[in-house]
């Protein structure tokens, strides 16, 4: 029997579509200067108060540094849920009368590498198929997380993935600090796990053992980037494999009215 088709915003269970209902919380992105392609990251997306976002790195939208200067990001979306190969690009602006309209973050230690576009729910194709987390599906920084414990970093790496389904990859992980606990006086906590250009931006996120049985999963956090040491010998020393996922409450703040 074929899946009944969605509603706007709203998905098909993942029981129909065979697949987990994780992988559609995942959007590839791709940014742009005019027509011109410049890389390609990972985000995801968040609901709250019926409002829609499209979570990445502060690095995506923009980078000093590397004179990453986009005007523009595409998404991927699915638009059959009997037929995920049927995909279309979704383009939004960063700019608008010349300011910024994504939404970024700042602690005591600086900026936050975590940036927040709303998604005008009434421009998306109206069987746009996709999953969203919400503020329930947020980890308490104050409840614990065992060190070691299992964790996946949902992306596309590289901008790998399935190409015929559009569909990104997980990575497994574990937490390798002490959750909770702002490493090196920053707002985020380490990841151990095989990362690459293109992860940035993915959520981090935990099996949970209760609830939500639509999106069983908890999400701790938003991958950055991989961590290397200044000393490191090229020839000798093997890459740390650490990462740095800035803890995910800060989606409270980022969402806000």
């Amino acid at each position: 029997m074929a899946a009944s088709k969605p509603t706007r915003g709203n998905t098909a269970s993942p029981s129909r579509l065979q697949i987990e209902s994780l992988l559609l919380c995942a959007a590839r992105i791709g940014t742009f200067d005019g027509k011109r392609g410049l890389t390609n990251a990972s985000g995801f997306f968040f609901e709250r108060d019926k409002r829609l976002f499209l979570v990445t790195s502060r690095h995506v939208m923009i980078d000093e540094p590397s004179k990453h200067f986009p005007d523009r990001i595409e998404i991927e979306l699915h638009l059959d849920a009997a037929n995920l190969a049927h995909s279309t690009g979704f383009s939004m602006p960063l700019y608008r009368d010349g300011k910024s309209i994504w939404r970024q973050g700042e602690d005591a230690s600086g900026e936050i590498d975590v940036a927040v576009l709303e998604i005008e729910r009434d421009a998306l194709p109206e069987t746009a198929l996709y999953r969203a987390f919400t503020p329930a599906h947020l980890q308490d920084p104050g409840q614990p997380v065992d060190i070691g414990s299992s964790l996946l970093i949902v992306g596309f790496p590289l901008n790998f993935h399935d190409t015929l389904h559009h569909m990104p990859v997980a990575r497994h992980a574990v937490n390798a600090s002490s959750f909770g606990l702002r490493f090196g006086g920053e707002g985020y906590f380490l990841t151990d796990a095989r990362t690459h250009r293109g992860t940035s931006g993915s959520p981090v996120v935990m099996r949970m053992v209760n609830g939500h049985r639509d999106l069983p999963w908890r999400l701790l956090g938003v991958h950055s980037a991989s961590l290397d040491v200044g000393a490191r010998d090229l020839k000798l020393d093997e890459a740390l494999g650490l990462n740095c996922a800035w803890y995910a409450d800060i989606l409270l703040t980022l969402t806000e009215q």
